[in-house]
């Protein structure tokens, strides 16, 4: 028996339960998020002063749907960081699938069901064939806690599981990264969150841990 599931109907019980996945309380395991962070320039400062400020002007009139928030601000972003730039490439609308059988045993027979996760990643940032960062985008009514276990699904289906998996989780206002290797029990840890509505643009910083990880990763 077959059963199909949706990625963004997964909860982080399930990912644990049936793939054992666990998060990592040792503060080395993610250092790429607060450690050797190249610094931005007062340029990108104030380009990221407008993303920011166009952010909040277009939300003050309605709450933004998922291809606004990547038009405002995760294109922005994406471009200061150089990803849109030799040796790097996105796709977008990725298709997944992840499947995990079960064995179901009672007196009168044995039954396999398999349930196979589908779903699509939204910016699929990659090098060659490696998965460098998976961008998952989503309305920014939307809360991140429930688009992580829908990130940490696409990352456990990274075809290179020998390297180790990024992700942001977007909602417009707020972002946090995680990073997933995958062992003999898969691990992830998160980093801080950060928002829009604090004084401070805190969008200096995201650029600053993507600009990290593009130079770690390639």
């Amino acid at each position: 028996m077959i059963q199909v599931i949706q990625a963004q109907n997964i909860t982080l019980a399930y990912l644990k339960q049936k793939f054992a996945l666990h998060k990592s309380e040792d503060e080395q395991f993610f250092r790429e998020w607060f450690d050797y962070i190249p610094e931005i320039s007062e340029l990108e400062k104030q380009y990221l002063d407008r993303v920011k400020n166009n952010y909040l002007n277009v939300l003050e009139n309605a709450p933004l749907l998922e291809e606004a928030v990547k038009m405002v601000v995760l294109s922005p972003l994406l471009d200061l960081a150089g990803f849109y730039r030799h040796p790097f490439y996105i796709t977008t609308e990725e298709s997944l699938e992840l499947s995990e059988a079960i064995i179901i045993s009672n007196e009168v027979n044995t039954e396999e069901t398999k349930e196979i996760i589908k779903g699509k990643i939204d910016v699929l940032v990659l090098q060659d064939q490696l998965w460098l960062l998976i961008i998952e985008s989503k309305r920014s009514s939307f809360s991140l806690a429930k688009a992580i276990p829908q990130a940490l699904t696409h990352m456990l289906a990274n075809p290179q599981p020998e390297h180790p998996a990024y992700s942001l989780v977007i909602n417009g206002e707020d972002f946090q990264f995680i990073k997933m290797i995958k062992q003999d029990k898969p691990m992830y840890a998160l980093s801080d969150k950060f928002t829009l509505y604090r004084r401070k643009n805190e969008l200096y910083k995201v650029l600053n841990i993507l600009k990290n990880l593009g130079k770690v990763l390639s």
